[in-house]
């Protein structure tokens, strides 16, 4: 991401007979701000859209699966921005009374499926359409099962490409519940028995996937950048910190996040003229203690937890900077957006971040509090456009969606 000029992308076509991608994440999330796996999966479906190639959606619902041609995939991806089904139908009340948004969702997708199955009919379904050849592509790192595999390998030379994001739950298990370690230890194993593709977001990724296969090589493993996602800055949100030198934490308030240290950080700005904080990202799990301080409503700390992209983005680009502590990451989205914003980023020195931003960030470690208060206190002082080279200002060329799927076609 970062160093020299702009490149030309050379648009690659895919040499796949057809496209199978799996897109139940979507249809799980339509209506929710993205995620960084939701940006990827969305991405995977409005580029294969254009692809020549065929391309067909899988639903997982709870009667059964739906398969959705190209045209259905397309509608599904407007739906995620502009809802364009608000209406269940019976199937969908009786079955996603807790999700009515997936429900309405899931009805628009019957009513444009190309066809539908039971869970045992997925075999025959699929037969009845894919190409010999086709790739199976599997992004939301969900919905990957012993059926799935069964009626893949009854299809006429189907190869299975799976996007693993991270292997943090084995790496960090102590950060994950028992039900989210049990489910990605099996999901994990499953790749690694049945994958013919994996792609990753990073070399420390594929580095970690091989330090926990039993059978996966090097050479079926592909670093593949996720490209920057297209940003409409809104309006920012109004609150105490406006008009104030402020920063922002980006993501799920969850143990891997590392918000208890920049509450402690925090801890020392009590007065008028001292930083403001913004969390914008919604409460996650096993992280009580943090947000028992939350509810004490900590002075000049502040939690947004709905923004939409827009509001969000626009909110990071009035700040100071972006404040990332984390203990692991797949990839990093936000500090991506940062440095697409020219926002300065304070992090922790993880791998990712060195191998995709270079030396843009300012890295300190958790037990380096000083440093952490001594680049806040002078970003406090200054504006971006006001900083000096300490603080340096992005020049390189953010990750491209083009160029990650040139060289996903290369592995086809």
């Amino acid at each position: 991401m970062h160093g020299g000029g702009i490149k030309l992308q050379i648009i690659a076509n895919s040499p796949a007979p057809a496209h199978l991608l799996d897109v139940t994440r979507t249809v799980s999330r339509a209506g929710l701000r993205p995620t960084g796996i939701d940006r990827i999966e969305r991405a995977y479906i409005a580029h294969l859209a254009d692809d020549p190639a065929p391309l067909f959606g899988l639903v997982r619902t709870r009667l059964g699966f739906l398969l959705l041609d190209r045209t259905a995939c397309r509608h599904l991806l407007t739906h995620c921005d502009r809802p364009m089904w608000q209406h269940s139908d019976l199937i969908s009340r009786l079955s996603r009374r807790k999700a009515p948004r997936r429900g309405e969702t899931e009805t628009g997708l019957r009513r444009m499926a190309l066809d539908r199955s039971t869970g045992p009919g997925l075999t025959g379904m699929l037969k009845r359409h894919l190409p010999r050849g086709t790739v199976y592509l599997n992004t939301g790192q969900s919905n990957f099962d012993d059926r799935i595999i069964r009626a893949l390998r009854a299809c006429d030379a189907t190869r299975i490409a799976v996007y693993l994001h991270d292997t943090i739950p084995l790496d960090l298990p102590e950060v994950q519940t028992p039900t989210s370690r049990l489910a990605f230890k099996r999901f994990f194993d499953r790749v690694d028995q049945h994958a013919d593709i994996v792609m990753c977001n990073s070399k420390q990724t594929k580095a970690e996937i091989l330090s926990h296969a039993a059978k996966l090589e090097e050479d079926v493993i592909h670093v593949l950048w996720p490209g920057q996602p297209p940003m409409t800055i809104g309006t920012a949100p109004i609150g105490p910190w406006t008009g104030k030198p402020f920063f922002v934490a980006i993501g799920t308030i969850e143990p891997r996040k590392n918000i208890g240290f920049l509450l402690d950080l925090w801890h020392a700005y009590t007065g008028t003229e001292d930083p403001h904080l913004v969390l914008c990202g919604r409460r996650g799990w096993m992280n009580k203690p943090v947000f028992d301080r939350l509810d004490a409503r900590p002075r000049n700390v502040h939690e947004l937890s709905d923004l939409d992209d827009s509001a969000m983005w626009a909110l990071l680009e009035k700040s100071n900077g972006l404040l990332f502590p984390s203990r692991a990451e797949g990839f990093g989205y936000p500090a991506i957006e940062a440095a697409a914003l020219n926002v300065p980023v304070i992090c922790t020195a993880l791998p990712v971040f060195q191998e995709v931003l270079g030396e843009y960030p300012v890295y300190a470690s958790e037990s380096a509090r000083y440093l952490w208060h001594e680049h806040i206190e002078k970003l406090a002082q200054k504006r971006r456009d006001q900083t000096g080279d300490q603080y340096r200002m992005y020049g390189g060329i953010a990750p491209q969606w083009q160029a990650h799927f040139n060289k996903l076609f290369t592995a086809f």
